[in-house]
């Protein structure tokens, strides 16, 4: 059991079916009248965000969430299969259940599987992934003093944008959580 009282950012609690996260929350304690708890709350399973107050003595049962590393292997239509490596059994997702920055997964990565009481809720893809280029322009030599980009695709479908001097067949390290270039792989 949690009480509202001991709220810390990242805890998870069930209120009546619903599994929530303390995404913020404030300790008031005014001059007149009984002291409170301000919270902003994700409902875990829909990403939805609220605004709630409770009183410090509320209580609520601790809500597990359970994140099992699971193998991408294919899509077949809205269905993405997963494979524990463990157990090999296959797991199949809907395409609601994927961030956008799944894009960048490509067949045999592995991805951490959300799920509460069972039931898969979310899908994180890798923080970091390498994915060769492509398609691009031709990539200008010497031009690394300016800022200026370049869309390029990689091998997975998914348009980034790209400095220059980035070629076709170039291997690049990409951040999931920004959608970003951060360096050519080595």
């Amino acid at each position: 059991m949690v009480t509202a009282g001991d709220f810390r950012n990242g805890i998870t609690f069930d209120d009546n079916g619903v599994v929530l996260q303390v995404i913020e929350f404030q300790h008031v304690k005014p001059g007149k009248g009984a002291a409170f708890v301000r919270t902003k709350l994700r409902n875990v399973m829909t990403g939805a965000v609220i605004e709630r107050t409770f009183s410090p003595t509320d209580k609520f049962q601790d809500a597990r969430i359970d994140r099992k590393e699971m193998e991408y292997l294919y899509n077949d239509g809205d269905l993405y299969y997963f494979m524990d490596t463990e157990t090999y059994e296959q797991e199949p997702i809907g395409a609601s259940l994927l961030p956008d920055s799944f894009k960048f997964v490509k067949e045999n990565d592995k991805c951490k599987l959300l799920s509460y009481n069972g039931k898969v809720f979310a899908v994180e893809p890798p923080m970091f992934v390498t994915l060769e280029v492509t398609d691009t322009e031709p990539g200008v030599r010497g031009d690394t003093a300016t800022s200026a980009k370049k869309p390029c695709t990689l091998e997975t479908g998914a348009v980034i944008n790209v400095p220059l001097f980035i070629n076709t067949g170039d291997v690049l390290r990409i951040d999931t959580r920004t959608g970003e270039y951060i360096e050519r792989a080595k």
